[in-house]
């Protein structure tokens, strides 16, 4: 095996059953790029960024995402349709076919970290087939100095390789993709999907067992930043709900703009190195940051180009287009990636059903309620199938990420709250007026003031209004936003089926909790809303 670039000592990808072909290690993102336009992989924008296709895949496949079930994971993971068990000896005989499958081949290694807090910092080695994908992992993931990588022993293994695709009687999968964690070997097993999100979020969910599981560490699906006096907010919400547009505020230094850890010394730090944002509709008005970052070094996924222009309206290939770029590419970023216990926490959801306050405050049990709730609701366009707005929950805003309990995040969350004496606040980035197709979006200007307001405590002193089905405290004031939107039953012309769309969704939340009740306290059970028509 050939052996080529900036690389630890002896290190070599033979001791990971990977013989013969090239390895190249370490190279710079500009040389990925050229090699991957040059195999005719990717295309070459006007903006400097490079273009690929991931191909059959354009987003994750959370039914062939797998845990290993062993002894360090069988009574630690919550076990079920989100953490799906895989066999130890399946999971070997697929690693050496996987392996088997590189071997020879010219792979691309990179040495990296996750977690901007070097108290927890966790080291990377990743193995691509492609050189994008290694890119990809450049752009994401923390960037060690020439001298550290000369040293750099890996605590986690990302093996990656898109072109190999499994076959379900032999190996144990569903179909011919995988993306499977093995806890005892500290190996993230990738392949029959070039989507680079699995990289990603296969470190992500190995965080989210170890941080809080082994170093009292809430580990969180959300955005970060930090004000001039240092006051820190953070974002959470799914996909679409605005973390990432939200958190790139002009006004205040970017600590990251996805995943991020709470520590028990009080600091909120970074997991990643850059950013993965949607570009369905992007703008250099209503998004300069993020438009402006796509430039040489960035890497844009499933977008269409016309003559070298990138056409962010197309979604013929997909609603889910994306870009991932290192942090460095926005100006205004926390150096290093690390505040201070947060000011602030929003919880973003897109309520298709324009039920919910554009923002509201929330009670410590309202917050528990709602995090463990995880809401937002998928439009029509966003997955093949759904023409009419769908609930969405997602357990700690982030539920196929989690390995342990919902309970166990929701819990270390509410017992920061308390310690930390933040604000918590409700944000509907949804519809206002209507549901999805009567109703509009809210304005990101509206949505912008909002925010505005609770980072510097003008909704501290105003009057509040309590939701009769939610409870949600709601203002009735806000500078710069008309007082008109902030109740949104008042923006509905039909006041009636305002009434019966709150109560369905308010029914639809409580059956989701049915299943976490068992778990939470009284102070979260009273948090829930009191729908007051019976769903059929």
């Amino acid at each position: 095996m050939q052996e080529l670039g900036l690389k630890s000592g002896n290190a070599s990808v033979k001791e990971l059953g990977i013989n013969n072909g090239t390895a190249h290690w370490n190279l710079s993102p500009k040389k990925l790029a050229d090699i991957a336009v040059s195999l005719g992989q990717a295309t070459r924008t006007n903006s400097g960024a490079i273009s690929v296709d991931t191909g059959e895949f354009t987003g994750r496949s959370p039914k062939d995402r797998f845990i290993v079930k062993d002894e360090v994971t069988e009574n630690s993971v919550w076990w079920g349709n989100i953490n799906i068990p895989f066999e130890s000896d399946k999971f070997d005989k697929l690693y050496k076919r996987v392996t088997d499958y590189l071997s020879g081949k010219e792979i691309y290694v990179r040495d990296s970290y996750a977690c901007a807090d070097l108290k927890y910092k966790t080291n990377i080695r990743v193995v691509t087939e492609y050189a994008w994908s290694n890119m990809f992992a450049f752009n994401m993931f923390l960037r060690p100095t020439d001298e550290e990588i000369k040293s750099f022993t890996p605590d986690w293994t990302i093996i990656n390789a898109p072109g190999f695709m499994a076959d379900p009687e032999i190996d144990g999968t569903r179909q011919h993709n995988f993306a499977i964690l093995n806890f005892k070997k500290k190996i993230a097993l990738i392949g029959g999907t070039a989507y680079t999100g699995e990289i990603k979020k296969g470190i992500f969910s190995a965080l989210n067992f170890e941080l809080p599981h082994l170093h009292d560490t809430l580990s969180m699906h959300c955005s970060a930043n930090t004000g001039k006096a240092g006051d820190t907010a953070i974002f959470f919400g799914l996909s679409g709900t605005g973390k990432t547009t939200l958190s790139a505020d002009p006004n205040r230094q970017l600590i990251g703009d996805d995943e991020h850890g709470w520590s028990h010394e009080n600091t909120v730090f970074n997991f990643e190195g850059g950013c993965y944002a949607k570009v369905i509709d992007l703008s250099a008005e209503k998004e300069p940051d993020i438009f402006n970052a796509i430039k040489d070094g960035a890497l844009l996924e499933n977008v269409v180009i016309n003559n070298g222009d990138i056409d962010f309206k197309n979604s013929s290939k997909t609603e889910n287009t994306r870009v991932s770029y290192p942090i460095y590419h926005i100006n205004n970023i926390a150096k290093p990636s690390i505040g201070k216990n947060p000011k602030n926490i929003f919880f973003l959801t897109c309520d298709a059903y324009g039920v919910l306050p554009p923002i509201s405050k929330l009670t410590p049990g309202q917050a528990a309620f709602h995090f463990i709730s995880g809401y937002t609701a998928k439009v029509a366009g966003t997955e093949a199938g759904i023409t009419e707005p769908v609930t969405a929950f997602s357990a700690c805003f982030g539920a196929p990420f989690m390995p342990l309990h919902p309970t166990k995040y929701a819990e270390m969350l509410s017992k920061k709250m308390k310690e930390s004496g933040v604000n918590v606040w409700l944000v509907n980035t949804g519809w206002s007026g209507g549901s999805y197709g009567v109703g509009s979006r809210m304005s990101l200007k509206i949505t912008r003031a909002l925010i505005a307001a609770a980072l510097s405590d003008e909704l501290n002193n105003v009057e509040y209004h309590k939701h009769e089905i939610f409870g949600l405290m709601m203002p009735t004031t806000c500078p710069n936003v008309s007082a008109d939107v902030l109740n949104p039953r008042n923006t509905w012309a039909d006041k009636e089926a305002y009434d019966v769309k709150a109560n369905e969704l308010a029914n639809a939340f409580n059956k989701n909790f049915e299943k976490f009740a068992d778990n939470a306290n009284e102070e979260i059970l009273k948090a829930a809303p009191t729908a007051k028509v019976v769903a059929d």
